[in-house]
């Protein structure tokens, strides 16, 4: 009898000998909010992102003049034609010789910038909404002001009433070759459209680094200014540094809206990415050789972006 009742008080659940079994959650509800989340932005990014790739690396084989669905078979030439065709190769090296110069003077002026604001202690929230805005203003819209507002060429623009203040020629600002001033205005809207965008970026990193840092950094006399920027400062920004450096080199060679909103379709400054609208959406309608020109520029980009992630050791951790 005692046997028997200890038997079944063993197999009740909850006893030491048998614990009570967990009961788990189905994971049908948790699997089906998980793609009622991602199921849409999933879906773009199939439909509008890696179908148009794959149809362009399609097209770029075939001969695709005013057709999206060809049939004659070309190999590699779309892609010789384009390598071989001095206007495109010129908009490269154009626009490689702009990344290497907008590339430190933006990640130099937005690092500096966030430098600047974390070390205000009043209205701090004021001035970061201040220079963020611009990142949020439309690139026509801006373009627009650059070119009716400031630099429209006329007596009356900001640029000129400066220049006449100081007793000096008004300047056609976007047609003067010799010297290239149209590069100041291009150069100058890029900037007050992105650096309030990367000096977010950078001040963020910045407020994370540990307040121990500097305190052992001053115990060691370093002093406070560049010592402890080159010794504490930039090692602890180096992660957001290099992804400031790639999405900068990304933005300069995907340039198009100030370029052609400022300039146009003129063969002065030609972005790649104009170029390739052009053949493939202009009088052309080649998407053949649009497609293979993209896919160069596209290699090109990865290729870049690979080398400098390696130079400045992305992924690696500092000792």
């Amino acid at each position: 009898m005692v046997s028997t009742a200890l038997k079944a008080e063993a197999g009740r659940p909850g006893t030491p000998d048998r614990p009570r079994p967990i009961r788990r959650r189905p994971v049908r509800g948790r699997t089906l909010a998980f793609w009622l989340f991602v199921g849409p932005f999933l879906a773009g990014l199939v439909f509008f992102t890696f179908v148009p790739i794959g149809w362009s690396l399609w097209l770029s084989f075939f001969e695709a003049q005013n057709t999206v669905t060809p049939t004659e078979f070309v190999g590699l030439r779309n892609y010789t034609e384009m390598l071989a065709d001095p206007e495109f190769r010129r908009s490269m090296l154009t626009f490689t010789v702009f990344a290497a110069f907008i590339i430190p003077v933006t990640t130099a002026l937005s690092l500096a910038l966030a430098l600047l604001v974390n070390r205000v202690r009043f209205m701090q929230a004021f001035f970061r909404s201040a220079f963020f805005i611009p990142a949020a203003c439309s690139y026509v819209v801006a373009c627009m002001i650059w070119r009716l507002s400031i630099f429209n060429g006329v007596r009356f623009g900001l640029a000129n009433t400066l220049l006449l203040h100081f007793d000096l020629d008004t300047v056609a600002w976007l047609q003067t070759t010799d010297p290239p001033l149209y590069w100041l205005v291009l150069i100058t809207v890029r900037l007050w459209l992105q650096l309030g965008f990367y000096m977010i970026l950078f001040l963020a990193a910045r407020q994370r680094i540990p307040g121990q840092l500097y305190e052992a950094a001053y115990l060691d006399g370093a002093s406070p200014g560049w010592q402890t920027f080159r010794h504490v400062t930039l090692p602890a920004l180096r992660a957001t540094t290099v992804a400031v450096v790639l999405l900068n080199l990304i933005a300069a060679y995907q340039a198009f809206d100030e370029f052609y909103n400022l300039m146009g379709n003129t063969a002065i400054v030609r972005p790649p990415l104009i170029y390739l609208y052009n053949t493939a959406l202009g009088a052309e309608q080649d998407f053949g050789r649009g497609s293979a020109g993209a896919l160069i520029l596209s290699g090109l980009i990865v290729i870049v972006t690979l080398l400098q992630g390696k130079f400045l050791r992305l992924g690696k951790r500092e000792d």
